[in-house]
């Protein structure tokens, strides 16, 4: 069995398990996009974002 025919058994066989599929990708995908994304702005910006300067203008 080939790879293309078992992920065609796997995946594109049936339409619900398609649709299931691409949903779940595009929701990791969306979630590890947003990590990355936010990881890299703020290794950007570190020193200059509140969250790394607050300790300086508040008091508690």
């Amino acid at each position: 069995m080939s790879l293309s025919t078992a992920v065609y058994q796997t995946f594109f066989k049936r339409n619900s398990i398609f649709v299931s599929t691409v949903f779940a990708g595009a929701f990791a995908f969306g979630v590890g996009f947003d990590l990355g994304v936010t990881a890299f702005y703020d290794r950007w910006n570190a020193g200059k974002q509140w969250k790394d300067i607050r300790h300086k203008y508040v008091q508690e």
